[in-house]
């Protein structure tokens, strides 16, 4: 008897507290609830926000590249001219086109030297056209002139004292057409490929 009345107070006093348990992990769930919505919402306008600026990102560079790939182009074509312009056999039919008495009258220094500037004045000229290029592209440009410049100076260390500007001239031709793939031709091809990217 005395145990039953015990275990009705208790199960009194104890209902009070289950409700108050079971309304305290209502609010807990309910507001658990409320943060995943808010998250999930949160989520979902970021996602939106983010695609939203990933295709104006996309549109913009979208119109900068209708702007600037003729641009790009222009520069590969200029490149392109440089090198073949600074290649010896162009760079001799421009002289006797100039100059028809040059390779008869001219001495050996003097057709050096003009063989030289050819180079630097092409060069420095199309010295902007860096920044449409990458830096692979832009290094084998430079190697080529320097390999080049080197090239017209070591032919001369090879001719005789007596030498002609017409003996050069043939020397360095020779030369370079028997050189297989040169500097020049490996720019060349670089350029191209990388031109070919933008097409």
């Amino acid at each position: 008897m005395c145990m039953s009345i015990f275990f009705n107070i208790f199960a009194a006093e104890l209902q009070p507290k289950c409700e108050f348990i079971k309304m305290g992990t209502i609010i807990l769930y309910s507001i658990l609830l409320v943060l995943v919505i808010f998250a999930g919402l949160w989520f979902i306008q970021h996602s939106q926000f983010r695609n939203e600026e990933r295709k104006r990102q996309f549109e913009l560079k979208r119109e900068s590249q209708k702007s600037v790939s003729p641009i790009r182009l222009r520069a590969y074509e200029r490149l392109t001219l440089l090198l073949e312009r600074t290649k010896p056999e162009h760079m001799i039919i421009e002289l006797q086109q100039k100059e028809p008495e040059a390779l008869t009258t001219w001495s050996v220094p003097q057709l050096q030297q003009y063989l030289l500037q050819t180079i630097r004045a092409e060069f420095d000229h199309n010295q902007s056209q860096q920044v449409y290029v990458s830096a692979e592209v832009w290094d084998a440009i430079i190697s080529a002139r320097d390999q080049m410049a080197s090239f017209c100076i070591a032919i001369v260390a090879q001719l005789p004292k007596e030498a002609t500007a017409q003996t050069y001239a043939t020397t360095l031709l020779t030369a370079y057409m028997s050189n297989g793939l040169t500097p020049t031709d490996k720019a060349l091809a670089m350029l191209k490929d990388e031109a070919k990217t933008l097409m």
